[in-house]
């Protein structure tokens, strides 16, 4: 599952950490923090857990990409959640004392540091201000989601489209170029995503290529046009 064991990072001079949850605690908070989790790198396509596993720790992306997916009930997979580098994943069956409700696998080589369970819910308890940010991050990623029901549920493909593009944008920003989208999904990626067939991203990709919205190069997309692309997804800037 991970690669080559345990990696050493200390949490003290991780940047990352600084835009998580953790950036509330004080030196000798932090120092305790390090002592309580261990770090592994994981390849791409890896799973970080499994859908029905049972918790044993939460997990903070120190680095790489990676998508929380569930299966439906015809086989197919269903993408929830994008999650970059400073994300927290797992907390929700941590946190509930269930069963993960979801996969988390890898989109690209990921370092993963994972937190003991009793340490994590020690430091809730003694710290408000973690709780805040925990409490915080999970009102987030609710109206992250709560959005993209109600866009599958009210907007045509077209517009779920051009607006998972702004998603990924928004999520993992731009390139150097300041045009290309730096993530690399399959066609069958988005389309999970996005809730339609494979068939169906492929033709709106290369219609929104046409149409000057977007270039595509491999598994690229670049944004040619973003105002036009917001305007497609009907909705405001």
């Amino acid at each position: 599952m991970k690669n080559n064991g345990p990696i050493e990072t200390s949490c003290v001079h991780c940047n990352v950490r600084l835009n998580s949850v953790f950036n509330v605690l004080d030196e000798d908070q932090v120092k305790d923090l390090c002592i309580h989790k261990s770090c592994a790198v994981y390849k791409k396509g890896q799973y970080v857990f499994t859908e029905n596993g049972l918790p044993a720790g939460l997990f903070c992306i120190n680095s790489g990409k990676i998508k929380l997916t569930t299966t439906g009930y015809d086989g197919k997979e269903q993408i929830l959640r994008l999650v970059k580098s400073g994300d927290i994943v797992g907390y929700r069956a941590l946190l509930s004392n269930e069963r993960y409700h979801c996969s988390a696998v890898t989109l690209e080589d990921a370092s993963i540091c994972i937190i003991d369970k009793k340490y994590f819910f020690d430091a809730i308890e003694s710290s408000p201000k973690l709780m805040f940010e925990v409490v915080k991050k999970m009102s987030q990623d609710l109206k992250v989601a709560e959005d993209h029901i109600v866009s599958l549920s009210q907007k045509n493909v077209r517009e779920r489209m051009a607006e998972a593009l702004l998603f990924l944008k928004a999520t993992y920003g731009f390139e150097e170029d300041n045009q290309t989208i730096n993530v690399s999904l399959s066609r069958e990626e988005i389309a999970d995503y996005v809730g339609t067939s494979t068939e169906s991203c492929i033709r709106l990709l290369s219609e929104f290529n046409n149409d000057k919205l977007i270039s595509l190069k491999g598994k690229k997309i670049s944004i040619v046009n973003l105002q036009k692309l917001i305007q497609t997804a009907n909705i405001e800037d």
